[in-house]
């Protein structure tokens, strides 16, 4: 695995540790709170945050719009303990996905479903960025909306 690949996972794995360590200080009854009525509740959140990485995965390696309603459909995370065990295993998977990735590869281009190309490379970077946003996220509705200060650093 190239240097660049294995900075990228690095960095995914940081908002991993602190994701999981947020999860650790929540009870069931917190992933109810819907801070925005409109909103997705925290639980919601944390289930997407769970399946992201696999997901945005997919979508980086061409699946259609039908393949990944498929793939949201067939998800039913509704526990901390779940959700925790799937946004593991999806790091798994993708670490094993990413491992046997040529440079080649990755620099071969992609479009989405919707329209948008990258390179395999910057999939991955995507994928980093929309975990760091939605850990982001989860963060600022525990503090600012349900006084709930998780105590975790969320940087090295």
């Amino acid at each position: 695995m190239n240097v660049y690949c294995q900075g990228t996972l690095h960095q995914m794995e940081v908002a991993l540790t602190s994701i999981l360590e947020i999860m650790d200080g929540l009870t069931e009854e917190d992933l109810q709170s819907r801070p925005t009525p409109s909103k997705h509740s925290i639980g919601e959140l944390i289930s997407h945050i769970s399946l992201i990485l696999r997901a945005d995965f997919l979508i980086s390696e061409g699946a259609g719009q039908k393949e990944m309603s498929d793939f949201y459909s067939c998800q039913s995370l509704t526990t901390l303990g779940e959700m925790k065990q799937e946004l593991q295993r999806n790091f798994h998977y993708l670490k094993e996905q990413v491992a046997v990735l040529t440079d080649d590869m990755l620099t071969e281009e992609i479009t989405s479903y919707w329209g948008v190309t990258y390179t395999r490379f910057e999939w991955l970077v995507e994928i980093v960025a929309h975990l760091y946003h939605h850990r982001g996220q989860l963060h600022a509705m525990l503090v600012h909306c349900c006084e709930h200060e998780p105590h975790v650093s969320l940087f090295e």
